[in-house]
């Protein structure tokens, strides 16, 4: 079952402003995105946010389930998708935590070093 843009649409609205959480289409599902970091997912209509030390400390005992079939299990946000005050400071802590994505080279002809 695909997630809803009407379910993503309101978990990202959830989110304060400051945050920036925007969602992309990927696969059938979304992810969602804070400072050009992915940081989470909805996949099923159920929020998912990636592990990281801070975050665990920060939301203690939280449901980890796999978003899509093979996945690890991450944090699965089930009874706070309301409160937006703590999915924020969640979001900001876990963005922190997150290594900037890779940069994507371009496909193409190496050059050949000569003008």
């Amino acid at each position: 079952m695909a997630s809803t843009q009407e379910f993503v649409d309101y978990v990202v609205g959830q989110f304060e402003e400051d945050c920036g959480v925007t969602s992309r289409k990927m696969f059938g599902e979304y992810g969602l995105f804070s400072d050009g970091k992915m940081f989470g997912m909805i996949c099923d209509d159920r929020l998912f946010v990636k592990p990281t030390e801070g975050g665990r400390a920060f939301a203690g005992e939280v449901a980890h389930a796999p978003p899509y079939p093979g996945a690890k299990p991450i944090f699965l946000i089930e009874d706070r998708l309301e409160d937006g005050a703590w999915l924020s400071k969640l979001a900001r802590i876990t963005v922190m935590e997150l290594p900037l994505p890779k940069r994507k080279r371009r496909r193409g002809r190496p050059s050949s070093g000569t003008s």
